[in-house]
Formats: C-alpha cells, structure tokens, sequence
C-alpha cells in the first residue's frame, strides 16, 4: 500500500475551491436528473410510464417486422408505401370524429378498450404468420384495424396525460417523458426485431408484441383516484367537430405549429417506411442493418427527448421547434444522399433527434396553450396533422421511389421540410404576443419577469 501523502495538499481543508467545485456540479447532476424525472412523483403517471414502456417496445419489434415481411414477399417499394397508406389512413379520415369523442367519453376507460383491441390485433397477425397463411392482403387488412384503433388511442392517450399528471407545472415534463418512452422503446425494439427475424421470423416479432400490451392493460386498471371531468353541454358531434375546426383554424399560434407539424410528416416521415430499401439496396445489409439503422434513429430521438425533459419550462420552446426542423431536413438530405453505412448511421441519429423534438416541442405547446373544455378534440387534429397526413406520404414516397429512387425521394423530402421551417421561422416572431398572455394567465410567464425579458436586450422574448 502507498504512503498516504503528507504535507500541504494532504491537510487542504474540505472547503477548497477544488471540492466546491465538485460539489456543486455533483449536486447540479443530481438536480437535473430530479428534473428530468419530476412527472414522476405522481402514482398513475409512474404506472402508466412502466407498463407503456414495455409495450412500445414490442410495437416497434412489429413495425420493423411488418416493413421486412412486405418487402421479403414483394421487393416493391410502392407495396411498401401502399401497406404503410393502409394502417394510416383510418386516422386521417377518423381521427377529427374520435377526438369529439374522447371529449365526451371517460378517457381512461377508452384507452383500456384501445389497448386490448390492440393486443387481439397483434395477435391475429402472430397466428397468420405462425401459421404460414400470412399474405400481404391480411398485412393489410390488419393494418387497417390497426389504424382505426390508433384514431381513438392517440387522441385519448395524449389528452389522458393532465388527469395522470395534476400539476400543470409538470405537463410539460410529462410530455417529454413520453417522448423518451416511445424513443426509448425505439432504440430497443428494432434490434430486437432484427434478432428475431433473423432467428426465428416475422410471426414471433408478432406473438411478442401481443405479449407486451398486457403490462399497458394492467398498469391502466391498476390506477386510482382518477377524477370524473364535468359534465359537458350535449350537442351533436358535427357541432362540436366545426367548434373545434374553428377553435384550432382561429388560433395563430397552435394552427402554425399543427401545420408545420403536418407538412413535415408529409413530406419528411415517410423515410421510415424506405428504410428496408435503404438497409438491403443502398447499403448492401440486411435484416441487422435495418436493425442498426432504426435504433440509430432512436439514438437521437431519445437524447433530443431527455433533453427536452430536462428543461424547467415552456419558455423558448418556439425556438426549439426551428432548430429541431432545420436539424431534420438537413440531416434527412445528408441521409439522402449518403452511401455509406458509417455516414448514414450519424445521419438519422440526427434526423431522428430532429423530429422527436420538434415534434414533442411542439406538442407540449399545444397542450399548454388549449382550453381543457377542447383538449381531446385539438390533439385530434394534432393527430392529424402527425400521423393522419403520413398515410399520403406512405403512398406518395412508395410511388416516387419508383420513379426517381428511395434515395432522391428523402433528399426531396428532407428539401420541402426546410422550406417550410423558414417560413415558419419567419411567422414566429408575430406569435409572440398572442403567447405571451396566455403564459401570465397560467403563471408561466409573471409579469415582472416579462418586464425584464423586455427591457434587457440579452434576454429573448417568451417564444423564440
């Protein structure tokens, strides 16, 4: 054993600048992971959190399964885009009707329903395969139950989050959080899914995934406490779907951010579906390389979503949502463009950490920023404009990937989804002080503190 040291650095004190430091910064780590986890604090988010995370998990094990099985049966890309338009287009055409349902509907009950109409979907697709009478006709009849499905789910679960989390001040963690889950689930599932296939096949991806939503059913009937939400005035569903056309179509501020949403899924998203193009054609890999190339995606995803957890507010989210879109589109055409392995990976980590956090950015916006009385049916519209235009941009990458190639078909994507974030960049200073007010309203934003904001020029206004 060494000699302990004597003399001067031996007997520094405990208080040097040194140990200070290091304190300070070990207490700051601890306190940014408190952060990131403060949603947290409350039961039924916490249970909610578990038993959602393993069933994402076994979501993306399909997704992955269900692009490898359509392009081992077919080789088509537009057969790619075509099963991709199926399961997605129930949610554009029914997700504005279901979000006036989940206004008037018992939101926990209805995820409860969606969740184990969810597990028998999985499973018929498990038993088809399994069962070697899988064809790409049942892949898309039950991608098209899928989509129904999702139409009522997403809205559900995403209007579901403020009755889990009863502090408003931790919406917005919660909502980060959720983003992390499903990214997390992301960097997982897909080299699961590629294991499996390799290993065993498309049929098991199915039959685990029809596994995983048990712990999402379980941990729904297991919560307590949630409260009944007042009674609403009855009307009919048109009534209350033109109410909330017209309450999105008169908000600048949550008609920009759905709208720039919907544009980049339209034209930027549908890459996900190309993916097995690129994996096997592009890079010359297979099953493990789309593997690789789907939890490299995940990978950015996840950090653009910790990091979006580990923000102590709202503020400066608008600038957030620009660079996260810029960040998209030019990582999507570097994507694009690539033919090599060692370069695509870096590329979608990037344009996976792009549009998580623009897309969560924007979400939490959203939330923040709409009546409760209407929260169900703008998420519905925020559905739409995430998932409900992506059915088009299936269909229409699939078809132009005939044409020109999957390669100038995400660099074309990736150029539209940049144009659009200029424009939207140039509008964001006008929204500004339709935000600000709202924020004072909910304490987010005091009065003094924008006082402040205005009189010092090295602080940005609320929204960037």
């Amino acid at each position: 054993m060494l000699p302990l040291p004597m003399g001067p650095l031996y007997n520094w004190p405990l208080s040097a600048p040194g140990h200070q430091a290091a304190t300070a910064t070990a207490g700051g780590r601890r306190k940014t992971l408190a952060a990131m986890g403060r949603a947290l604090r409350h039961r039924n988010y916490r249970l909610f959190f578990a038993g959602q995370g393993l069933s994402l998990v076994g979501s993306w094990i399909t997704r992955v399964a269900t692009g490898w099985l359509i392009w081992r049966l077919t080789g088509s890309e537009a057969m790619l885009g075509l099963i991709g338009f199926a399961g997605q287009i129930p949610t554009t055409l029914l997700a504005p009707f279901a979000g006036v349902l989940v206004d008037r509907w018992n939101r926990h009950r209805t995820l409860v329903v969606t969740q184990v109409a969810a597990m028998l979907q999985s499973a018929a697709l498990a038993a088809t395969a399994l069962s070697g009478t899988i064809t790409v006709g049942w892949v898309a009849v039950l991608s098209v139950v899928q989509g129904v499905i999702n139409a009522f789910d997403m809205p559900a679960r995403q209007a579901f989050v403020v009755e889990m989390v009863t502090a408003r001040e931790d919406l917005p963690n919660a909502i980060a959080l959720n983003s992390s889950l499903v990214n997390a689930a992301r960097l997982v599932g897909p080299g699961i899914a590629g294991v499996l296939i390799a290993a065993v096949g498309e049929g098991w991806c199915f039959a685990v995934d029809a596994v995983s939503y048990l712990a999402v059913v379980a941990s729904l009937l297991a919560m307590r406490g949630i409260q009944p939400r007042p009674a609403r005035e009855r009307s009919t569903v048109l009534r209350d779907l033109g109410d909330g056309f017209s309450y999105v179509a008169g908000f600048p501020a949550i008609r920009a951010f759905l709208l720039l949403l919907a544009l980049v899924s339209l034209t930027g998203f549908p890459y996900v579906v190309l993916m097995p193009v690129f994996a096997r054609e592009v890079l010359g890999g297979g099953p493990h390389t789309l593997g690789l190339l789907m939890a490299a995606s995940g990978v950015g995803a996840l950090s653009g979503a910790l990091w979006l957890a580990a923000r102590p507010s709202v503020l400066g989210l608008g600038r957030v949502v620009v660079v996260a879109g810029a960040t998209f589109g030019l990582a999507l055409v570097g994507f694009g463009l690539s033919r090599w392995l060692w370069l695509s990976v870096p590329m979608v980590v990037g344009v996976g950490g792009g549009m998580m956090v623009q897309m969560a950015a924007s979400n939490t916006l959203v939330q923040t920023l709409v009546d409760e009385d209407k929260r169900g049916r703008v998420m519905s519209f925020y559905t739409l404009a995430f998932f409900g235009t992506a059915p088009f941009g299936s269909l229409l990458a699939g078809l132009l990937a005939t044409w020109i190639g999957a390669p100038m078909t995400v660099v074309v994507g990736g150029a539209v989804s940049l144009a659009g974030v200029a424009l939207f960049a140039r509008k964001l200073p006008a929204l500004r002080g339709q935000i600000r007010p709202i924020y004072r309203r909910l304490g987010i934003l005091p009065p003094i503190a924008e006082g402040l904001q205005q009189t010092d020029p090295m602080n940005m206004p609320a929204e960037q």
